[in-house]
């Protein structure tokens, strides 16, 4: 340890010397395979991070703000940033930072190589990823600055946001010559943080890296996250916003993609909103706008920029056109693994079509089409089956936010034209896919998922568990073994007991009485202290706790046999017409099995399994998470999978008791709060 330690020290000494002062650039790498190789030629023998070539484009194209003249080392006042797209600023230093994990692969985007086998020199490069990837030193060339956006929040503008919590370290420019944009996530205060610290904590720092890489490891667009550091430093934080604040450690997320630019980036410009009165601190500054359209098409939409090089409008509705159909591809893929965002605001939405800001998430476990998995959603304006309506709307703001550049008519068409056709094609392709439907497409197969939907729905079946399931079905002229393959799903169903734990009335009986009183003498002032929605909602609540009470566990069971049965009959009879157009049953059944095994995964990040990381993390111990980590990196796997995803399954955690982390969530897991 002392070794490490007396390590950790002369790399902090050098990270000093060679850190530029705020505001000077560092001098600039070209982006090019030649010129990482001039590089690496120049430095022999290269710290592991000090390798990284830096090449800061988006600083160059966009308008920058140097901060006010202040006290030396003194964190960003908060304050309104007129006229640029950055703000310089510089991380907080944090006490003891200390690495909770790393993913490998996410790494490897920026040319790092493998970990070394040599346990020394995992730690000296495990230290070094602390001193760094905390913010507490500065990688040459980096030049830390903070985003300037605007958003909608649950459907209001908001005014101006911007990267509270997040630093742009730079983009590092690749061997194989691609750009990667590294920001570092609760690195301390920009002048967007407002009233808060600027800081994360450990546990949704946690949450945040372990989904980030879940989601790439699923297939689904994503940024993604290369490290988490946390710290003896701690910040106080009241969880459920209860009265019962406590000191939590501040923790740093190493974010990369290829852009964090979003919706709102756009929204800077807009003028005072006619609900809130807010307006852009760049309203009237088009020539910005131009700007941010020139840079964001010309380095991430090339193909359209040189296709529409002489015709503005026709290269801007090209870019939404083609930003639509991600989005709609995007949600569509949430939706086929049961995943919810949350807080969809237009803030939290890639300009590049990629899952970003990774706050309140969840995956859905019993499915129901309502889930909020946001407690602070009061209104499940953001519930599982709202998030395509809300991608639109969202889009429907972008095009609002790119006037005059793209005529809003104009906008608007494409919108209509692309998002829900996109939308459906997707869904509709992956869906197909995840029930083993290889060779023929026929319009009933909506049908016929919409019928299974249901199905999961009036059964209380678990999502993740029961597509998994399906590829074990039964088929062919005389199907062996129905009767256990209809146990095994109904296992994957709602017991008695967690259904009368999901319905669980929300409000008291007094309270509800109360509320449909004033709903009927005074429907102003229950307009203002409560939605119809929400009364409607606990209604049907105490309606499907009383029909629970009259059940017995042996009624459900045979209910939810005889819906399954029914489902099952017409899968079969799908089944039956997709192997029709196959040369060989066998053949077809072998390539059923494949691609059903690679479209319905086994593993997704169940917010009890966060939870028991969360919990060990927060305990000293860091081992849950990487094990985690490692069962996530392959979500998909089946057959041989590697020795240590097979210790991960089995860990089970504080909670778990040895539970496999593929099985159905245990019963707590349904009273997780996440804000």
């Amino acid at each position: 340890m002392a070794a490490l330690r007396a390590a950790l020290g002369a790399l902090l000494a050098a990270a000093r010397v060679r850190s530029p002062p705020l505001g000077q650039r560092p001098p600039r790498a070209p982006c090019s395979a030649s010129a990482a190789a001039r590089g690496a030629a120049m430095e022999p023998a290269p710290r592991w991070l000090a390798g990284l070539r830096f090449d800061n484009r988006a600083l160059r194209a966009l308008p920058v703000e140097t901060p006010p003249p202040g006290p030396e080392g003194a964190p960003s006042a908060p304050r309104p940033v007129p006229g640029a797209c950055f703000s310089r600023v510089r991380p907080a230093p944090l006490r003891q930072p200390r690495l909770v994990a790393l993913s490998e692969p996410a790494l490897a985007l920026l040319g790092l190589g493998a970990p070394p086998a040599d346990a020394a020199a995992r730690e000296a490069r495990e230290a070094e990823v602390a001193l760094f990837f905390s913010g507490n030193a500065l990688l040459p060339g980096a030049e830390p600055a903070a985003h300037c956006y605007c958003g909608h929040q649950f459907g209001q503008f908001a005014g101006q946001l911007g990267d509270g919590a997040a630093m742009y370290l730079g983009e590092v420019c690749t061997a194989a010559g691609e750009r990667w944009e590294l920001q570092l996530k609760g690195a301390g205060p920009t002048p967007f943080s407002r009233q808060a610290d600027g800081r994360k904590v450990l546990r949704s720092s946690i949450r945040e890296f372990l989904c980030s890489e879940a989601m790439f490891h699923l297939g689904i667009p994503t940024t993604r996250a290369g490290a988490c550091v946390t710290s003896q430093s701690t910040v106080v934080r009241d969880v459920f916003y209860d009265g019962n604040p406590k000191y939590e450690k501040c923790t740093v997320v190493l974010r990369i993609a290829s852009t964090f630019l979003r919706f709102g980036s756009f929204e800077i410009f807009k003028s005072a909103d006619e609900h809130t009165g807010r307006e852009g601190p760049s309203v009237g500054r088009n020539d910005i706008r131009v700007q941010m359209l020139d840079y964001v098409i010309g380095t991430f939409y090339p193909e359209i920029q040189a296709a529409h090089a002489d015709n503005s409008v026709q290269r801007n509705a090209a870019f939404f056109r083609e930003v639509t159909r991600r989005t709609a591809r995007m949600v569509a893929e949430w939706q086929c693994v049961g995943f919810c965002h949350g807080v969809l605001n237009t803030d939290n939405m890639s300009i590049v079509g990629l899952t970003i800001d990774y706050g309140p998430f969840g995956f859905l476990d019993r499915y129901d089409p309502d889930h909020v998995c946001n407690a602070s959603d009061n209104a499940g304006r953001y519930a599982y089956s709202k998030q395509p309506e809300v991608c639109k709307w969202n889009l429907q703001k972008l095009v609002e936010a790119l006037e005059p550049e793209l005529p809003r008519e104009l906008g608007e068409a494409i919108l209509a034209e692309e998002f829900d056709a996109e939308f459906r094609r997707h869904y509709l392709q992956k869906m197909r896919r995840k029930l083993g439907l290889v060779r023929a497409e026929l319009e009933d197969d909506g049908v016929l998922v919409a019928k299974l939907l249901e199905t999961m729905h009036l059964t209380g079946a678990d999502f993740t568990n029961t597509f998994h399931l399906l590829s074990s079905f039964p088929v062919g002229p005389e199907p062996q073994g129905m009767p256990e393959f209809l146990d095994a799903l109904t296992a994957q169903c709602a017991s008695l007991e967690e259904l009368k734990l999901a319905f669980r009335p929300q409000m008291d009986p007094r309270q509800l009485s109360m509320m449909l009183m004033l709903a009927q003498s005074n429907p102003q002032l229950f307009a203002l202290i409560g939605t119809r929605a929400n009364v409607t909602k606990e209604l049907e609540r105490v309606e499907q706790q009383s029909r629970l009470e009259q059940l017995s566990s042996a009624e459900l069971l045979s209910r939810n046999r005889s819906h399954w049965a029914n489902w099952l009959q017409e899968y079969r009879a799908r089944l039956e017409k997709d192997r029709e157009g196959a040369g060989d049953s066998d053949t077809w059944q072998a390539e059923r099995l494949r691609v059903m095994r690679a479209n319905n995964p086994k593993y997704v990040l169940r917010n009890y399994i966060a939870q028991n990381a969360i919990e060990a993390a927060e305990n000293g111990d860091f081992s849950e998470v990487r094990r985690v980590l490692k069962l996530l990196e392959a979500p998909y796997h089946r057959e041989g999978e590697a020795a240590e995803v097979l210790e991960a399954e089995g860990a089970g955690g504080a909670h778990g008791g040895g539970r496999s982390y593929s099985s159905k969530p245990p019963l707590w897991a349904a009273e997780l709060c996440v804000t």
